[in-house]
């Protein structure tokens, strides 16, 4: 999932808006705009949202929209309690900041001083690593979804630890990518518990929430506990009907706090006006992290460091199930945004953004729109049609994501399934996105380019060039098929051939369709092991695949037989 930052600037405007936000309300035609941001979901027939503002010290708007409970037809409310998500993860880590100011922690101690249950991978990592998403650890999600656990199973803390502590690899070594990672969080809690003697829910309620005033605030780490006035979690099935979608957690760190609006408006002011630790604490929780060769990364601890319209933002976003949750605080302005939705539908971050847009103005706006304008007049040298003749090709990156190059009318495109995106020439062999300047496509040098990399603001991508293959017939098929077991994992997965056609099945799982990428790459719809790459010995004999799919990667399968002559 690609996320894109765009940013534009307007000084003019910044006193006037430093003056404005003095104000303690909101004029009606504010909240009418407000209101149609959210008139989608504004019925007594429809999931829908709760949204906060924040201003100084007070929380000067908040608003319910559609229903907390369908079945028995309860409204949202400022008081409704929604599942988090993500947005959990920033509590985890400054309860970690909080122990590290105590001095029981080292932000730089190895990770195993705490949790001795934890593999040794031969590489140091850091309680910093976890809190950055650089440790290189496999997400959880989808270790358990690839061995069987669906997400809307139930999921306890107990089972998350035992399948991290059979973990024999990393996706890449500490410290030298971003990726961001559930499990990191889930280790933070566990080290919060060691070091404190408390559980993450029982520590957070004392150091943070009980300090705070949140009283209607908690890590919800037993799934069967009941929790008054909780908003539950849809889908939507069509435009006038929607489902249940089932949340059964009992694990906490990465995820699962209980909160609402009223609550989650006091955290977002100790931000600016320090209750629950103190100002130290929070420059140490919005650092923004660095990798090993020096770079800055967006991401702090468990929470965005970034800039939004010229202004400092510190923000994060959550999905789990059916909730969506996004809050965001411009410390500078003394001024937060808080969305939680319970419809999968609802892009909370979009939406907070969008209100952030009707009372924050930018910096240097004319000044930010002159440099852009410039930049694309000017004239880079770039490569000749020769040269963008020779890039043209289909190309899959290591973590299964495909794409093609091709031209048309001179300029060229990357194209994902039907979709064409235009890319602009920044110099010779470097060209980004003409709607996301930020994301860089960098080409080799070679005549025939084989293999190129995409650049992100924290992650990047390797795409290698690979030739479509049209294997049709049962035989060559056939020998794809067989039993596959993985070690860490315990569990097999089957390849077999059905109708003239390799399928990839599993006794939890719906056979998924297999599509080649070459001989090598095996494609399916299982959003947990989407790509596999096929691994072959010396006599180019199929030995096993390589889970290579989002978060996990180089988690291997061994052929035990072949499932079919």
């Amino acid at each position: 999932m690609l996320k894109y930052k765009t940013f534009l600037l307007s000084a003019m405007l910044s006193f006037a808006i430093a003056a404005n936000l003095t104000a303690q309300s909101l004029p009606d035609s504010t909240i009418k705009k407000i209101n149609s941001l959210f008139s989608k979901w504004d019925t007594a027939q429809s999931p829908g949202c709760v949204v906060g503002i924040v201003r100084n010290d007070s929380l000067i708007f908040a608003k319910g929209y559609g229903m907390a409970n369908l079945e028995y037809g309860i409204p949202n409310t400022p008081a409704t309690i929604f599942h988090m998500a993500s947005v959990s993860k920033q509590f985890t880590a400054y309860s970690i900041v909080l122990l590290a100011r105590q001095g029981k922690l080292g932000l730089d101690d190895d990770v195993r001083k705490y949790l001795a249950w934890f593999p040794d991978f031969g590489k140091k990592i850091t309680i910093r690593n976890l809190l950055n998403h650089t440790s290189g650890i496999r997400d959880q999600w989808q270790l358990l979804a690839i061995a069987g656990t669906r997400l809307n199973d139930v999921i306890t803390q107990e089972q998350i630890i035992k399948i991290l502590s059979k973990q024999q690899g990393l996706n890449f070594n500490p410290g030298d990518q971003f990726s961001y990672c559930n499990s990191n969080f889930t280790l933070l809690a566990e080290i919060v518990k060691s070091v404190s003697g408390k559980s993450l829910r029982k520590f957070t309620d004392s150091a943070i929430f009980k300090r705070l005033g949140m009283k209607d605030t908690h890590f919800h780490d037993d799934y069967t506990e009941i929790e008054k006035n909780r908003a539950y979690s849809y889908d939507r099935k069509d435009s006038a009907h929607f489902s249940n979608s089932i949340l059964s957690y009992s694990t906490v760190g990465a995820t699962s706090l209980f909160t609402n609006v009223k609550d989650l408006s006091k955290w977002l002011m100790n931000f600016y006006d320090t209750k629950a630790g103190d100002q130290q604490d929070i420059v140490t929780l919005t650092q923004n992290g660095k990798l090993n060769d020096g770079k800055a990364l967006d991401y702090a601890a468990g929470i965005y460091n970034v800039s939004y319209k010229g202004w400092k933002q510190y923000q994060h976003g959550g999905n789990d199930a059916g909730y969506r949750t996004y809050i965001s605080i411009f410390p500078e302005l003394k001024t937060g945004f808080i969305v939680l939705g319970n419809i999968s539908e609802v892009d909370a971050r979009s939406k907070g953004n969008q209100m952030a847009d009707l009372l924050i103005s930018d910096k240097n706006a004319a000044n930010a729109a002159k440099a852009v304008e410039k930049k694309r007049e000017s004239k880079v040298p770039g490569p000749d049609q020769a040269y963008l003749k020779n890039m043209l090709g289909d190309y899959i990156s290591e973590e299964g994501n495909t794409l093609s190059l091709t031209l048309k009318n001179d300029s060229l495109y990357y194209n994902v399934g039907n979709n064409a995106f235009l890319l602009v020439k920044d110099s010779v062999r470097t060209f980004s996105m003409f709607y996301a300047p930020a994301i860089k496509f960098s080409f080799s040098s070679q005549p025939i380019a084989q293999s190129f990399n995409v650049n992100m603001p924290d992650e990047n991508y390797h795409f290698t060039r690979y030739l479509k293959k049209s294997v049709t017939d049962d035989q060559s098929l056939r020998e794809y098929t067989g039993v596959y077991h993985s070690p860490e994992l315990d569990c097999n997965y089957r390849i077999i051939l059905k109708d003239h056609q390799l399928y990839l099945t599993n006794n939890k799982y719906s056979d998924a369709k297999l599509t080649m990428a070459g001989s090598d790459h095996l494609l399916n719809d299982n959003w947990w092991m989407d790509h596999l790459l096929i691994i072959r010995n010396k006599e180019h004999q199929i030995t096993g695949f390589e889970v290579n799919s989002g978060r996990v990667v180089h988690l291997k399968f061994i052929k035990l037989r072949s499932h079919q002559k």
